[in-house]
């Protein structure tokens, strides 16, 4: 398997560039729609279920605390996060030249370099506040799908535009059957982060689709075990898309590797 280093190079430059612009990206994502309120009619029927409780029944039900979620962290407090931009400069550049290293000065090069700081502030923002925003998921769809159009076009291969299709559908139809049968176990951002990554791996192979599926289950249920018993992250609730979008890059450097195995 041929490494490009020259690409590396040139592609990790790029990215110590754009990974400097993450925390605008951040900043710049509008907050979620708070939850609905109650209604008044579903209100006044609690308030007269509560009403129709005797005195005596009360005293009988058990005393639970209430349960108090805390505030998501906003997206423009996170952005100015001490040290921020300098942390997603540089892992902006390691991921973009590590993608550079194995697809070299190919059309697809420029998914690499759009991914790259796009992924790293998906990572971010999912590890503070578990949430993976829709506001920078679904343009990242147009701008993958247009590029991996215009890469295939002038790489005379339209056979890889057939595969990336069938990356999204595997990869995403794989988390969204996981999503339904388990809705708490999963978001449903991850199931449209994995449509994404889906697409871009697609495009590079089955090799480099197929393990970065699995890198990005078996660091999640490994990793999240080891963070959990560390006391870093609650087991039960940790985010799943930093360990989806570092198995994408797994998926892409070691996919050739394993393909040549099996082959």
């Amino acid at each position: 398997m041929t490494w490009y280093l020259d690409a590396a190079l040139v592609a990790g430059a790029a990215g110590l560039v754009t990974g400097a612009f993450v925390p605008r990206l951040i900043a710049g994502i509008p907050e979620p729609e708070p939850e609905p309120a109650l209604e008044p009619a579903a209100d006044r029927a609690s308030q007269r279920t509560a009403a129709s409780i005797s005195e005596h029944d009360s005293e009988m039900l058990p005393v639970t605390e209430p349960v108090v979620e805390e505030p998501k962290e906003l997206y423009v407090d996170l952005a100015a996060r001490p040290g921020l931009r300098w942390k997603t400069s540089v892992a902006t550049a390691v991921v973009a030249g590590l993608l550079g290293a194995r697809v070299g000065f190919h059309p697809a090069l420029a998914l690499a370099l759009y991914l790259a700081p796009v992924g790293v502030a998906l990572a971010v923002i999912d590890w503070r506040t578990r949430l993976l925003p829709t506001r920078l998921i679904a343009p990242s769809y147009a701008v993958v799908i247009v590029l991996v159009v215009l890469a295939s076009f002038l790489d005379g291969d339209p056979h890889a535009l057939l595969t990336a299709a069938l990356g999204w559908l595997v990869a995403g139809g794989t988390f969204f059957v996981l999503w339904f049968l388990y809705p708490r176990g999963m978001g449903y951002g991850d199931v449209r982060l994995s449509g994404l990554l889906g697409i871009a791996l697609g495009y590079l192979g089955w090799a480099e689709l197929l393990t970065g599926v699995y890198a990005g289950f078996l660091l999640g249920g490994v990793g999240g075990l080891l963070l959990s018993l560390l006391r870093l992250v609650d087991r039960k609730a940790y985010p799943f898309g930093p360990f989806m979008l570092v198995g994408a890059v797994v998926g892409v450097v070691a996919g050739p590797y394993v393909g040549a195995i099996y082959a």
